[in-house]
C-alpha cells in the first residue's frame, strides 16, 4: 500500500513511518517542519519506498497530487504542545482546522480511507473518570487560550465524522492520551523529555502548578501498533477511539521517578502557571482513558509500562546528548 502520513516528521509520525515501512508499505511523509524535525526521519531518507515532502498540509495543490497517489492517509499534522498553543494561538487554530479541511476534502474526493489524530484535550474539564468516547465535554472560557487547541481538534473530529455520515468517507478518529517515547521534544512543553533532559544536566525540574495533577503516559510504540491495526479494522470506521494507557502518575511523582532513574541530584522547583506561561492557565487535574472500545475492536492492551518507557527515553537522550 502507498501510505500518506501528514506530520510524519513529528514524534508520533516518525515512529508510524518506521512501522509502515517495516510492514512493507511505501510511505510518503508531508511535513512543514514547524514542529517536526528532519532529524526524526533522517535514518529513513534514501530508503526504498520512503519519500519526504516539505510542505504545509494547507497547500491544496501539493496535497491533491499526494492524496491522488496514496491508498490511505494518516492525518497527524497539527500544532502540538502546551507552550506552542499558549504562544501561538493563531497558528494553532489555523493549522488544526484549515489543514484538516484540506486533507479531509481531498480524502473524500479521491475516496481514500483516513485516520485523523485527535487528543484527550477534547474532554475538557470533565471530572468523570475514566474518559469514555461518548462523554460530554466541558471547556473553560475563551480567554484561556489552551482551550483553543481543544476546540480546534473537536472541529476536526466533527468534520471527519460529517464526511463519513454525509458522504460515506471511511474515516476514523483517534484520541491520544499523553503519548511519550524517544524523539519527543520538550521544546513545546512536553513534560517527560523536559524532565529527563534537566535531570541529566542536574538542573531543577520545573513543576507547573501543584504537581498533584495526574496523567497516563503511553508508549509511542503502543500507539503506533494500534494505529496500524485500526486502519485495517472495518468496525472502527466512523468511530471515535481512545488510545492510551491507564497507568497513572502525578507530575510530582513523575519528577521523583525520573530523578531516581537517572541518578540525578536535581531538585524540584514549583512554579505557578502564571510564572510558567506568563498568564493564567486552566488545567485538567486528572486524565484517564476508558480503553474498552479499542480493546473490543483490535484487542488493544498496552505492552509497555511507564518504567520501560522512561528507560527508553533516558537511553535515547544519553545517545543523542
Amino acid at each position: 500500500m502507498n501510505v500518506l502520513i501528514t506530520g510524519g516528521a513529528g514524534f508520533i509520525g516518525s515512529h508510524l513511518s518506521e512501522s509502515m515501512l517495516a510492514q512493507g508499505h511505501s510511505v510518503c511523509v508531508v511535513d512543514d517542519l514547524s514542529t517536526g524535525s528532519i532529524k526524526n526521519i533522517s535514518h529513513l531518507l534514501g530508503r526504498t519506498g520512503f519519500k519526504f515532502v516539505r510542505e504545509s498540509v494547507r497547500n491544496a495543490t501539493t496535497m491533491t497530487a499526494m492524496v491522488d497517489q496514496c491508498d490511505m492517509i494518516y492525518h497527524l499534522a497539527a500544532a502540538v504542545g502546551v507552550q506552542l498553543i499558549v504562544d501561538q494561538p493563531v497558528h494553532t487554530i489555523e493549522t488544526n482546522i484549515h489543514g484538516s479541511e484540506v486533507v479531509l476534502n481531498l480524502a473524500n474526493k479521491f475516496a481514500r480511507p483516513i485516520l485523523v489524530a485527535s487528543t484527550s484535550e477534547v474532554y475538557g474539564k470533565n471530572t468523570k473518570i475514566p474518559f469514555n468516547e461518548d462523554d460530554d465535554t466541558t471547556f473553560g472560557c475563551t480567554t484561556f487560550t489552551r482551550w483553543s487547541y481543544a476546540c480546534s481538534k473537536m472541529v476536526d473530529e466533527f468534520l471527519a465524522l460529517a464526511y463519513h455520515d454525509q458522504f460515506g468517507l471511511p474515516a476514523i478518529v483517534c484520541r491520544f492520551f499523553n503519548t511519550v517515547g524517544p524523539r519527543q521534544t520538550g521544546m513545546y512543553g512536553m513534560v517527560v523529555p523536559r524532565f529527563v533532559r534537566k535531570a541529566m544536566r542536574g538542573e531543577p525540574l520545573e513543576i507547573f502548578g501543584t504537581g498533584t495533577q495526574s496523567r497516563c503516559f503511553c508508549n509511542v510504540l503502543d500507539v503506533v501498533d494500534a494505529l496500524g491495526k485500526l486502519m485495517n479494522c472495518p468496525k472502527a470506521i466512523g468511530q471515535v477511539i481512545n488510545i492510551g494507557t491507564t497507568e497513572s502518575i502525578t507530575i510530582e511523582g513523575l519528577a521523583d521517578k525520573i530523578v531516581e532513574m537517572t541518578g540525578s541530584k536535581s531538585t524540584k522547583l514549583f512554579k505557578s502557571y502564571e510564572q510558567a506561561y506568563g498568564r493564567a492557565f486552566d488545567d485538567m487535574l486528572v486524565r484517564v482513558p476508558d480503553l474498552t472500545k479499542v480493546h473490543k475492536l483490535i484487542g488493544y492492551k498496552p505492552k509497555y509500562t511507564l518504567q520501560q518507557t522512561l528507560e527508553m527515553v533516558i537511553e535515547h537522550e544519553k545517545k543523542n546528548g
